[in-house]
């Protein structure tokens, strides 16, 4: 009897003990409470200086090896134990994330986790094309289906945030960003955006990575496309113009947002009251966190918007702004206001808690390590099925520009190519600023797809111009004498992808006049020319356009850019991208851009007459325009019908229109509806697409697609970003482009 007493008293004691253990866990580290309490918990039992920790945002670099022993990485790792760092960038890989987040869970106070943000910005280790070409597309099945690859494996790397996507519009190609935008339509470019965020974020599982809509906002106005420069834009441009890709991105779900580098009304943005908490927080409903750009909350004073750091942390924290990029003046500076009564604890918890949340959603805290597995990473980059999807998507963003006498698609063997230009065998020029840790040694060149297509035995190559573009007689004479034996001359001109990105503003984006040169002597051989342009922006090719049989703009397109190309010039895919930015005649018209308005003195069209809206030395109107793009077949657009003359409001009008390939090729076609708002409140484009449909038409074949037109898409935005739709007429546009369109006209009740 007494072993069996002995034995109770021993259960209940190692009971009670455990029940103790169980309820020494705190709170915020039980995974079956809700986050919300967890945070909450966690909250409560975090130091001032902790909480300010957790908006502050360091550059990493490397934590293991040799780096451990440098004292800037040694003191970085004593913030982090000390909890004074909330999310790191630029740590990159499993072995190193890892390393740098055991030190964050395990020896710091209470076992936070940490963020690890990169620029994903198309593509991790298999890169993608510059996601200006990958809107040109219009395919946005794949562009969601690329960001999830990209996340795929930047997860595996131990990355969980990225900064991306870039929503900015942008009419100005001579901003180098203009190539990580979606172009110049605010509809279309909300629609690409929401892709983006859908596929880089998923449902938040371990194989996806916060977004990070960028570059909020107004950020793609800069004055003269000059980077990090002035912005200046009405509150009508703002909410019409600038502000639904950003609005769509967060609708999509996006997690966090980044502030510009510009101001808005004279205020930098990471201070905006109005842009960042009444239209972010208060009329969007985003409840997740914000981040600055690199040091642009410090960058505050020198704009003269704050006297000090101080005041520059004290200023972005009341506008609502967040994490702090690398000026270390919250983490500095934020427990000091808060004693001063400046900044209110519960102002405090309010912003902290957002971060934390979504350290929770990733399930950070259960499982710190599960995005750093060096097995998961090994299998994961760089993979034969990854490689496929980039061959695909690059082949999909390819326009066709010109295709004279249907010199395109090239014969099949036999036939002798005389390959020129640099850019056409060098890797290195292939990749832009933003290849994340994509390696160019990997990337196929123009000269070895081609090569896989007709064998390189049929290709005499020549560099034609240097790595700068520059060229000589001797270079040239010798392109000239490689093509005289040549059946067709294919010449890859353009810009470096060197050039393309951020701090790589041009004041003239043309082609570089050696390249001209040198086309004007290749033309001389009464070859017929193939004119290959490779740039992060759309170039002025007015002095191309004569020179050349058929220009096919090729942008930056990634690791399979070479194979893609061939597949194109070979007819084996048959291209179907269209333009999403306006190509400009001359530099001075910059910005040109196919959803103008129509000033009281629009063009008269005959041409005729004086006292007009009009450059006298070119035409007013683009080069290439928005949605311009040719395929190898022929489409045909016929019986334009408005279901009715008129609908009232809450009604639908349906727009059909007939297409037909009536050439001799398989192809797609993107076909466009664009709307015009005759007479309203405030003035409205000439033109705004409104819809688009991506269809397959066997040669021969006709289909009659329908598009509908709801008030949503009738209405616009007033200064105050409410929605007006107001009654009156409409034109309705339907066709292959922006400019050659089918016309008809309705009546809103």
């Amino acid at each position: 009897m007494k072993w069996i007493i002995y034995a109770i008293m021993l259960f209940l004691l190692t009971g009670n003990a455990y029940a103790q253990k169980k309820t020494d866990v705190p709170m915020y580290k039980n995974a079956t409470l809700p986050i919300e309490e967890r945070v909450k918990d966690l909250l409560a039992k975090m130091t001032l200086e902790e909480k300010a920790g957790q908006l502050n945002q360091l550059n990493g670099g490397a934590f293991t090896g040799p780096a451990l022993n440098d004292a800037g990485q040694k003191a970085k790792m004593q913030m982090v134990r000390d909890g004074k760092v909330g999310t790191l960038l630029n740590v990159i890989g499993a072995a190193e994330t890892k390393a740098i987040q055991t030190i964050a869970v395990e020896q710091s106070r209470l076992g936070i986790p940490l963020l690890f943000g990169y620029d994903v910005i198309h593509g991790y280790k298999t890169i993608f094309p510059i996601p200006l070409a990958e809107a040109c597309s219009w395919d946005l099945s794949q562009i969601e289906k690329n960001a999830s690859i990209a996340a795929r494996e930047a997860s595996s790397a131990g990355i969980n945030w990225t900064f991306a996507p870039m929503c900015d519009i942008s009419n100005d190609p001579r901003w180098g960003r203009v190539m990580e935008g979606v172009g110049e339509d605010p509809w279309y470019g909300g629609l690409v955006s929401a892709a983006r965020v859908k596929g880089l974020q998923g449902n938040l599982d371990n194989n996806h990575i916060l977004a990070c809509v960028k570059h909020y906002a107004g950020y793609g106005a800069v004055e003269s496309g000059r980077e990090y420069n002035y912005v200046d834009v009405s509150r009508v441009a703002l909410w019409n113009k600038y502000l639904p890709p950003y609005k769509a991105a967060v609708e999509a779900g996006a997690a966090t947002v980044m502030n510009g580098f510009n101001v808005f009304e004279g205020v930098p943005v990471s201070g905006s009251k109005y842009l960042v908490t009444d239209v972010l927080k208060d009329k969007w409903g985003f409840k997740g966190f914000l981040v600055s750009d690199w040091a642009s909350f410090g960058e505050m004073v020198t704009w003269g918007y704050a006297a000090d750091g101080k005041d520059a942390a004290l200023k972005a924290f009341k506008a609502g702004s967040m994490i702090d990029m690398e000026s270390k003046i919250m983490g500095q500076f934020v427990p000091e206001l808060v004693k001063e009564g400046k900044i209110t604890m519960p102002e405090l918890d309010e912003v902290v808690g957002r971060i934390l949340y979504y350290k929770f959603k990733l399930g950070l805290f259960d499982k710190p390590y599960q995005y750093s597995d060096a097995k998961k990473e090994a299998a994961t980059l760089f993979t034969a099925a990854h490689r496929k999807e980039a061959l695909e998507a690059a082949k999909r963003s390819i326009i066709l520009l010109k295709n004279n006498n249907n010199i395109l698609p090239l014969k099949a063997s036999p036939l002798k190519i005389g390959l020129v230009g640099y850019y056409a065998a060098s890797k290195s020029d292939l990749f832009d600023f933003w290849i994340a840790q994509g390696d160019f040694k990997n990337a196929v060149t123009l000269q070895e797809g081609l090569g896989q297509v007709w064998g390189q035995s049929s290709i005499s190559f020549s560099n034609g111009y240097n790595a700068d573009a520059t060229t000589t007689d001797a270079l040239i004479g010798e392109a000239v004498k490689s093509a005289q034996s040549a059946d067709v001359i294919v010449v890859n001109i353009g810009l470096s992808g060197k050039l393309a990105g951020e701090d790589r503003s041009l004041a003239n984006p043309v082609i570089p006049q050696g390249q001209v040169e040198l086309l004007k002597a290749l033309k001389q051989t009464g070859k017929p020319i193939v004119a290959v342009v490779s740039a992060g922006r759309p170039l002025v090719l007015t002095q191309v356009e004569p020179l050349a049989d058929a220009i096919v703009y090729s942008w930056i397109l990634g690791t399979e850019g070479g194979n893609a190309m061939a597949a194109v010039l070979s007819g084996a895919y048959n291209p179907s991208a269209k333009t999403v930015i306006s190509f400009p005649y001359a530099v001075g018209q910059i910005p040109v851009y196919y959803n103008h308005f129509n000033t009281g003195r629009p063009v008269q069209t005959d041409g005729q007459g004086n006292w007009f809206s009009r450059y006298r030395d070119i035409p007013r109107e683009a080069y290439y325009p928005f949605g311009y793009g040719l395929s190898y077949t022929k489409f045909d657009y016929s019986n334009l019908q408005l279901s009715s003359p008129a609908i009232s409001k809450g009604e639908t009008l349906k727009v059909n229109v007939t297409v037909k390939n009536s050439g001799n090729f398989d192809g797609e076609e993107v076909v466009q509806l664009y709307i015009r708002d005759i007479a309203s409140s405030i003035i409205r484009p000439v033109k705004e697409l409104k819809g688009f449909q991506k269809v397959s038409l066997k040669k021969g074949e006709s289909q009659t697609l329908t598009f509908e037109l709801d008030n949503g898409k009738l209405s616009y935005f007033d200064e105050a970003g409410n929605t007006v739709l107001e009654p009156g007429k409409f034109s309705v546009f339907v066709g292959g482009n922006s400019r050659d369109v089918l016309e008809s006209s309705f009546e809103l009740k």
